[in-house]
């Protein structure tokens, strides 16, 4: 068998490595990364939804969802879960492809415009995070 040569290409890392122990070590990171970037997605809409309910549903508990914002929740992991641009992409926002129902993506609309300058004081850390991969999306853009 022949050694794997590291690229900064991805695509020719993947298919030079392939066949080799290497390659499928290669591969093993990448969907571990990948899983790392989904959940760390999730959490920041996780943290956005709750941030709204509690400030426009006046939930009693912290923690707890109304309803509505459940679905949202649910609905939002689903669609991150099966996503196939994940790896190219930071952000839904940044999709060529909107996946989410018209309603659903008015309602995910809606508690990111009142969460997202909400989260600067609330979770600083994961807001900063956004705007860093937000800003660096753009810059690879060209926009």
């Amino acid at each position: 068998m022949y050694s794997c040569k590291k690229s900064t290409d991805t695509a020719a890392t993947t298919a030079y490595c392939r066949g080799t122990s290497e390659g499928r070590k290669f591969r093993e990171m990448k969907t571990q990364d990948l899983e790392r970037k989904r959940k760390k997605e999730q959490e920041a809409v996780e943290q956005m939804i709750h941030l709204y309910c509690r400030g426009n549903h006046r939930q009693p508990a912290k923690g707890v969802l109304c309803s509505e914002c459940q679905e949202l929740l649910e609905y939002a992991k689903a669609r991150s879960a099966q996503c196939p641009f994940m790896e190219k992409k930071t952000f839904c926002s940044n999709c060529k492809v909107h996946c989410y129902k018209p309603e659903m993506r008015e309602n995910i609309r809606r508690v990111m415009r009142y969460s997202g300058p909400r989260m600067l004081l609330h979770r600083p850390g994961l807001a900063l995070w956004h705007v860093i991969c937000s800003k660096r999306e753009q810059k690879k853009n060209g926009d």
